[in-house]
């Protein structure tokens, strides 16, 4: 059975779509990443399937339960991590989480709250103050508070952002160890290493729902020829490549420059005259999903002009 199964879903505000007819499935125990740009309607997305918004069209199951009718019911089943931590910084770790626990009536009370402790390696900093935790501390915190009373589904609405490496890789880390154990998370991100840890991704640009699949499928059906290219000044390179000839893009990586385009044969020839200078190698290369993420954004018009 489907964890999400939704047909359609579009929410207005006002003479805004802000989210237009989007159509998603996801398997129990699915990692889906959530991908697109500022403002294209994500969080609004995410916000109907838990429940905290009604569609205003559109129709679909979320763990089994009608998105519009069993609203209320979905909520109870379903752990929403929000962009922002939303925590009493003046309470400990401890007292949030018991907070936490009487919302969801969960008894006995202080059992789920060690045990939750334990399970994020909080139980140390258990004392502590929410508002003298780092970034990495306070996301253990949001991701304790949402998986405590055992939801079937996590959203997770950008959780990495403004997070150091090590603890992205940790909190990603125990993503997965939650997923093996039949969890399914939908999570939304800018980061393209974290896209590639999920299972699935699905692009949404301005409201509208216009990739999904598995990263190698989406990548694949994109349909992009990448060059890569090796030599000095390439800031100038750039500067000449820029809208030559079957160049949709140019972007340095490193020491090198990635110039991408869809007509494969006109762009190796626009190449070719580069690929004859002594100081200048080109190489055809791999194309990566931030190619695909920058080509998916220029060809979208942005809804909200």
């Amino acid at each position: 059975m489907s964890a999400i199964d939704v047909h359609g879903l579009t929410k207005r505000f006002g003479t805004r779509t802000v989210v237009d007819h989007v159509t998603l499935a996801v398997e129990t125990g699915q990692i889906i990443g959530f991908l697109g740009p500022n403002g294209s309607g994500k969080t609004t997305f995410i916000r109907m399937l838990c429940g905290l918004l009604t569609p205003d069209e559109g129709s679909g199951t979320v763990l089994g339960l009608d998105v519009i009718s069993q609203s209320r019911l979905i909520k109870r089943e379903v752990g929403y991590m929000t962009q922002r931590f939303s925590f009493y910084e003046d309470l400990s770790i401890a007292e949030n989480l018991d907070f936490v626990a009487r919302l969801y009536r969960l008894k006995p009370r202080g059992q789920y709250v060690d045990e939750t402790l334990e399970g994020l390696g909080l139980a140390s900093r258990r004392h502590q103050l929410a508002g003298t935790l780092s970034g990495g501390w306070k996301q253990r915190l949001a991701l304790a508070a949402c998986i405590m009373h055992k939801p079937r589904l996590l959203l997770l609405d950008e959780p990495t952002a403004g997070v150091d490496p090590k603890a992205r890789r940790e909190f990603w880390d125990e993503i997965h160890h939650l997923s093996a154990k039949g969890l399914t998370v939908l999570v939304s991100t800018h980061y393209m290493d974290e896209a590639e840890r999920c299972h699935r991704i699905a692009y949404i640009s301005y409201g509208r729902l216009i990739a999904s699949g598995t990263v190698e499928g989406v990548i694949l059906d994109a349909g992009l020829t990448t060059f890569v290219i090796r030599g000095p000044d390439l800031a100038a390179l750039a500067d000449e490549l820029d809208g030559a000839p079957g160049v949709e893009q140019v972007a340095p990586f490193g020491a090198t420059l990635h110039v991408v385009g869809r007509d494969a044969e006109l762009l190796a020839r626009t190449l070719e005259a580069y690929a004859a200078r002594t100081d200048v190698s080109v190489e055809r290369g791999a194309t990566n999903l931030e190619d695909v993420f920058i080509q998916l954004m220029t060809g979208t018009q942005d809804n909200m002009q």
